[in-house]
């Protein structure tokens, strides 16, 4: 499996890090989740947020299309994950906060992680993933990795999951980007981006009536147009794995789900890996 490690060279520098087209990366937070569980039991964020990048799919990400002292900006941030695994790494963190609730639950969060050198080291913007120019005002042409979550579907997430009544990023949530929308970000991203620099798109398969929806296809599309490079698809498998088999354990909510074997609905559907869609702005030579 590829971790983007890239082997050294005979001399003392490091060999150049290369993506190869497909990869699966281990993104399980399981360690970081049992330690946690007690705490993250009383927090007000969802899983299904905290989950959107996991911390353990954040520092591939970052490892892998930084370097430190980088620029790495959240779109869509819903959690304190990114922002806290950049400056753990020594990179700047970047949050696009439109949302109050969302800004103040994240406060206090890195208050709570990090210590106050490190917290000089985030910054949160009140805009949205349309205002990335805005967002990212000053840092144009410096962006090394823009990592952008899409929520799961069109409607605004409150509708979905049974965090919403205290889950702030779900009552606040707004739509996924439509594909006319997808463009202008696209274009906007590749704006932004150091040349070389990296656009992370994440998403997960979707039902909708009765149907799978993949929103990769139509991403590449108009990534392409926007003048971005698609250069990797990862696979991130966000469940543990015990010798060839996928350690899945349903929640109270996929519990809920159950059903007659001889039903003809849809099974409860468990979330176990997220895609990511790596594109690069060229101009500097992807790492």
């Amino acid at each position: 499996m590829n971790k983007n490690r890239g082997p050294r060279s005979n001399g003392s520098r490091p060999a150049e890090r290369r993506l190869v087209p497909l990869s699966v990366w281990l993104c399980s937070d399981t360690t970081s989740d049992t330690a946690k569980a007690s705490r993250r039991a009383t927090e007000a964020v969802c899983v299904r947020h905290h989950r959107a990048v996991g911390q353990e799919l954040a520092r591939h990400l970052i490892g892998a299309c930084t370097r430190p002292g980088g620029v790495v900006a959240d779109v869509f941030t819903t959690s304190e994950t990114v922002l806290v695994a950049a400056a753990e790494m020594g990179r700047l963190g970047i949050g696009c906060v439109p949302r109050l609730a969302v800004a103040q639950h994240l406060v206090g969060r890195l208050r709570q992680e990090l210590t106050a050198d490190r917290r000089a080291a985030v910054r949160l913007r009140p805009h949205g993933p349309h205002e990335i120019r805005e967002a990212l005002l000053g840092l144009e042409g410096t962006v090394e990795l823009l990592i952008a979550a899409l929520p799961p579907y069109p409607n605004a997430g409150w509708a979905v999951g049974s965090g919403a009544a205290s889950c702030p990023s779900c009552r606040t949530e707004g739509p996924t980007l439509a594909m006319p929308q997808l463009g202008r970000f696209l274009a906007d991203a590749r704006h932004v981006l150091a040349p070389g620099g990296h656009l992370a798109v994440i998403t997960t398969a979707r039902h909708e009536q009765g149907r799978l929806v993949d929103l990769a296809p139509g991403i590449i599309r108009h990534a392409s147009a926007a003048g971005l490079a698609y250069v990797q698809h990862v696979i991130a498998v966000r469940v543990p794995v015990e010798g060839d088999a996928l350690v899945v354990q349903a929640g109270p909510a996929e519990l809920a789900q159950l059903r007659r074997a001889q039903s003809a609905e849809l099974p409860p559907v468990v979330s176990v890996h997220a895609d990511v869609c790596l594109f690069a702005r060229l101009g500097g030579g992807a790492r």
